[in-house]
């Protein structure tokens, strides 16, 4: 006989977070990777001990907000402060079936507009030490990103 989690995804999302104390907490070192061009880096980049190299590293909190990444990359990248710009956040993590790295969609934030994925932590996505961010930064000049679903070919 087969047991099934009747946990449901918004259950787990509703799980209240331990409030982190900022003043006692030692801060992770986050590795964060991002593109210019509006698509996220491919899996097989960060393959092999290999990484990209657009890396910034950023000390923080498992509580870090994606509007406050965001304005931390603003702070490095003065073409991304433009009202408008696309900020598309995915984590990326070793897969424990191999030698190889997934990425997980987390969130999007727009500068200078609020969003529903604002306020959205890095704690409450699953993140763990060690995994990476991969941010896909599009110009608000520029179309926003195709979906995955959405490719035209």
């Amino acid at each position: 006989m087969a047991l099934e989690s009747r946990v449901t995804q918004e259950e787990i999302k509703k799980e209240p977070e331990k409030p982190i104390d900022r003043e006692k907490t030692c801060p992770l070192l986050l590795r964060v990777f991002t593109t210019n061009c509006g698509r996220h880096h491919r899996p097989d980049e960060f393959a092999r001990g290999n990484v990209p190299s657009s890396e910034l590293q950023i000390y923080t909190w498992m509580d870090a907000t994606l509007k406050e990444l965001t304005s931390l990359v603003k702070e490095v990248y003065p073409e991304a402060r433009k009202k408008g710009t696309h900020f598309s956040f995915s984590i990326v993590y070793p897969d424990t079936r191999g030698k190889v790295y997934r990425l997980k969609d987390i969130g999007n934030t727009i500068s200078g507009r609020k969003g529903t994925d604002d306020s959205m932590t890095l704690q409450s996505q699953r993140f763990q030490i060690g995994d990476y961010l991969d941010i896909a930064i599009t110009p608000p000049n520029r179309a926003p990103p195709l979906g995955a679903r959405m490719r035209p070919f």
